[in-house]
């Protein structure tokens, strides 16, 4: 996904309100943006990091600029919660999670399970229906390592224990954690942080849940799906503890 103008270079002041930051540009001009992650933005929120912003002329936007990434040890870190639905068709169309290459159909946000609605659907001739969940992650602790979720999410385990349900009905049931970097070469649930969907994503895998992590290269010109990165096993080490 190409962003057209590419961004523009910032200084970041302070991201409050969940849905706001300051920064200024590198001309010296401070400005007030909105922030399109209402989420915690654990360890990517720092005063003075560089970000980059894309320009809004639309005059029914109150802010011109949007925060779109930010540098993180050197490394360059998409923050929109916007985009991993595209980015994952994106993988899904050009081949890059092969087990989802033989779908003809894909339907965007349809209606399934207990009043929820699925990111995507797939459909094909003489293949079972594929019902894909997407989560967006961007947090990186430890090295090399990609961790969902930052923070406590119940409506995500909801999302597990519907797709088990499809999974259960002969569907297939499948997860997939967009990774908006491209440092991160392996990736794992944060079962300290919410041992709950910990323990809701070991108890999908045994209902047939399928699960993937796609990395992403990340530029001001562009935000690319690179390709699958491993999901190591978290076997049951968080459920002894609860």
């Amino acid at each position: 996904m190409r962003f057209d103008p590419p961004l523009v270079p910032a200084t970041l002041l302070q991201r409050y309100k969940r849905f706001l930051f300051d920064a200024v540009l590198e001309d010296g001009t401070p400005f007030t943006g909105s922030c399109p992650n209402t989420g915690s933005m654990r360890g990517l929120t720092t005063p003075g990091s560089k970000i980059w912003v894309s320009l809004h002329d639309s005059p029914t936007r109150k802010y011109r600029h949007m925060f779109e990434m930010v540098e993180v040890d050197g490394e360059r870190v998409g923050i929109n919660t916007g985009l991993p639905n595209r980015l994952t068709e994106e993988a899904i169309r050009t081949g890059l999670i092969p087990s989802l290459a033989g779908y003809q159909t894909i339907l965007r946000e349809q209606r399934y399970g207990r009043n929820s609605r699925i990111d995507f659907l797939l459909i094909s001739a003489g293949l079972p229906n594929a019902y894909v969940e997407v989560k967006n992650v961007h947090f990186c602790r430890e090295p090399g390592l990609a961790e969902f979720p930052d923070t406590v999410t119940k409506r995500g385990a909801k999302h597990l224990e519907e797709l088990g349900d499809m999974a259960e009905a002969g569907h297939r049931a499948v997860m997939i954690y967009l990774i908006q970097r491209y440092d991160c070469s392996r990736f794992r649930i944060c079962g300290d942080l919410d041992p709950f969907y910990a323990l809701a994503f070991e108890r999908a895998k045994s209902r047939g849940v399928e699960a993937y992590a796609v990395h992403c290269r990340v530029s001001p010109e562009e935000i690319t799906p690179a390709g699958l990165i491993p999901v190591e096993d978290l076997g049951y080490r968080f459920s002894a503890a609860l």
